[in-house]
């Protein structure tokens, strides 16, 4: 399939797609430091440059967009078009984000990724509750987690989602 836009505009649309600062970082951020936590963020000496640093703590906050990393869940659709370089992209980013989290828990580092979908979209989880969630895991000792977004019910073929 062609694409619909031209050359200047599809390229202008791409070059506006954020890779650091994007809204649902921000949101994160904003509510952890409202929260009390002071973090560093996009740490150059640290593999990956996670999003959200906190020393103190050894801690790693990845916020992962779902198209980009590839996340099983709604908000993932992989494009009808050019859908060998998407895969490809998408398995290299997956590969980039598995070889993070190994370098970053080698190096001492506890590691959460948040993924889109609990912030955004129909399965979206309670932001609050989202950021006592992660404040929690800040101050706990587990090593690696993920939180995402609410998990569709379908046992009798009923929609819905559950927290």
């Amino acid at each position: 399939m062609v694409d619909v836009l031209d050359r200047q505009t599809r390229s202008r649309m791409m070059a506006s797609v954020r890779s650091k600062d994007t809204a649902p970082e921000v949101a994160v951020r904003k509510a952890l430091h409202g929260r009390g936590f002071r973090y560093r963020t996009h740490v150059a000496e640290l593999p990956g440059k996670p999003d959200i640093v906190l020393p103190r703590y050894r801690a790693a906050i990845l916020v992962h967009g779902c198209f980009w990393h590839g996340h099983d869940c709604p908000m993932f659709r992989l494009p009808a078009t050019r859908r060998e370089f998407w895969e490809a992209k998408i398995l290299r980013n997956r590969e980039r984000d598995a070889d993070v989290r190994e370098a970053l828990r080698l190096a001492g580092w506890r590691c959460l990724t948040v993924w889109e979908c609990a912030l955004r979209g129909a399965a979206r989880l309670d932001f609050s509750r989202l950021i006592d969630d992660v404040a929690a895991w800040v101050k706990s000792a587990e090593a690696t987690t993920e939180l995402r977004g609410r998990v569709p019910i379908q046992p009798d073929g009923q929609q819905g989602y559950y927290a």
